[in-house]
């Protein structure tokens, strides 16, 4: 017999999903970000506030724990756009600097530092610098492997 979760859990459960809706929101209406349909953004997840508008993440694209979205270099006193596909994971830690474009369906792995464009789909990306590291994955909705 299945056993159903606690009532507590499933209250902080549908807490955080109105949470996360309501970050969404204020992300897309307030600062202007362009982020697709169905897209997860951690609540502990840094997406660039200095340059809002350079921000452009497609569907289903899932943003991890403390991985951080950047749109603006400090040193050089840039604002560009950074450009996130479709289906695409972002892992715990991994940052994406200004002016990268991720194409659809690819993974970052945790702790990644994606420092230049990934034009390839369907990958699995990880490193410092970022590399792709194995092809032709079948990839589907927020990053994960479909068979």
């Amino acid at each position: 017999m299945a056993r159903s979760k606690p009532l507590l859990t499933k209250l902080r459960n549908k807490a955080r999903d109105i949470v996360v809706v309501v970050r969404l929101s204020f992300l897309t209406r307030i600062y202007g970000m362009k982020i697709g349909e169905g897209t997860i953004i951690s609540m502990k997840a840094s997406v660039d506030k200095t340059n809002p508008k350079g921000v452009h993440i497609g569907r289903y694209s899932y943003v991890a724990y403390g991985a951080i979205v950047l749109t603006h270099d400090f040193i050089n006193k840039k604002h560009v756009d950074t450009f996130i596909g479709d289906n695409v994971f972002i892992g715990a830690y991994a940052v994406i600097t200004p002016g990268v474009s991720i194409a659809n369906n690819v993974v970052i792995a945790a702790g990644s530092i994606v420092t230049k464009s990934i034009d390839e789909s369907n990958c699995i990306v990880a490193g410092n610098p970022a590399k792709v590291i194995k092809r032709d994955i079948a990839i589907g909705k927020y990053g994960k492997k479909s068979d």
